[in-house]
């Protein structure tokens, strides 16, 4: 079974989502070029303060190693302290 998170991410002010508007392309970019990214979309919502996140990837390994890269990454960095609202399924 594969392994979805599905939420929000949630700016607290303009340069929070400034900060996010400029790592988010090649954070998707890398992301998607993983190995057991089905699928990884982050996009704007009608509030230029929110995104919708949607992730899966084939199995727990994949996402585990998805998370390990990304909490290393500009993207963990840049986006560091910024709220999200995540539930992820298929984790054993």
């Amino acid at each position: 079974m594969g392994v979805t998170l599905d939420g929000f991410l949630r700016c607290a002010s303009e340069a929070e989502a400034t900060r996010v508007r400029a790592a988010l392309p090649e954070h998707v970019r890398l992301t998607r070029a993983e190995h057991g990214c089905i699928r990884f979309d982050v996009l704007p919502t009608d509030d230029p303060m929110v995104w919708t996140v949607s992730e899966e990837f084939t199995d727990p390994a994949a996402f585990d190693a998805h998370q390990s890269r990304a909490s290393k990454s500009v993207w963990a960095k840049e986006t560091a302290g910024i709220a999200r609202e995540y539930t992820v399924k298929g984790m054993p």
